[in-house]
């Protein structure tokens, strides 16, 4: 049983649907939700942001980076942005 939902925001979904994007979905969906619905905190390709991010995880698949936020109180995970590694910490 999974124990946090996934919820995407806005920002995610305009991004997820644009040509530079849109062939990771289907892995997003099928590999790295299932990782994050069970646990979000810890993974070989999680890492908890720094400084004024300090509230943000980072998921990396491959090139790419998926920004995510978690509301504990309603086991909710939070997809907020997907850029891609050179983008990513400017």
């Amino acid at each position: 049983m999974d124990k946090y939902k996934i919820a995407e925001t806005e920002t995610f979904s305009k991004k997820i649907n644009t040509n530079k994007f849109n062939h990771l979905y289907n892995k997003i969906v099928m590999d790295v939700y299932p990782i994050l619905r069970n646990n979000p905190y810890y993974g070989i390709n999680i890492k908890k942001l720094k400084g004024k991010f300090k509230e943000i995880y980072r998921f990396r698949i491959g090139d790419f980076r998926i920004f995510y936020k978690i509301d504990e109180n309603e086991s909710i995970v939070f997809i907020m942005n997907i850029e891609n590694r050179q983008d990513a910490y400017k």
